[in-house]
């Protein structure tokens, strides 16, 4: 399924790349999407479009299987090429209430190389109303409220563990059909609700 690319690629890549860049700067805090494009994807509008914006011939990206359908449109679009091997993945798309979500699996960069590893794109419901949790890190004054539906139950041990393996470890962008949330790997949950 090839769907149309952005009405305006220039300026809408731009805005979707600064609405994540803001979001990843700003851990925890839910900002407008940049760009909106091909409702009918099953990736949805935004994540798609960070897709879109974010994909070019050199990286790999990599599918959970909700969202499967997506590869020939984003090969199409992006040139890029999709691998079964979430390692071997700059980029990976996942539906968090229809896939299992394990952030050890994913590229974790290599000392001399920390940014060889997979940035997540997750796409959830809502950004709010769920368990709370409290951040810290760099980007936050103080502390934040994180509150994402349907994490799963062991998302903090997850989490701590990818933080642990700091200058590695992933970094996560939530999406909706409206807006993004960055989690960087120096981010941490310092309590979580119980």
């Amino acid at each position: 399924m090839s769907l149309a690319g952005f009405d305006n690629p220039v300026l809408d890549q731009q805005a979707t790349f600064r609405a994540v860049m803001q979001a990843l700067a700003e851990p925890g805090r839910i900002l407008p999407a940049g760009a909106r494009v091909g409702d009918a994807s099953p990736l949805g509008p935004v994540a798609r479009a960070i897709a879109l914006s974010l994909l070019d011939f050199e990286v790999q990206f990599h599918l959970a299987p909700s969202l499967a359908e997506a590869e020939g449109d984003i090969t199409f679009h992006t040139g890029s090429r999709r691998t079964d091997r979430r390692d071997d993945a700059e980029f990976a798309f996942v539906t968090l209430a229809r896939d299992a979500l394990d952030l050890a699996a994913y590229a974790q960069g290599t000392p001399d190389y920390p940014d060889r590893s997979t940035t997540v794109i997750i796409k959830v419901e809502s950004l709010a109303g769920g368990p709370a949790m409290t951040i810290r890190g760099p980007g936050i004054a103080g502390t934040r409220r994180l509150e994402i539906p349907g994490l799963p139950a062991d998302f903090a041990a997850q989490w701590a563990a990818n933080a642990g393996r700091a200058p590695l470890g992933v970094d996560l962008i939530f999406v909706t059909n409206e807006a993004v949330l960055g989690l960087p790997r120096s981010t941490r949950i310092i309590e979580e609700a119980r």
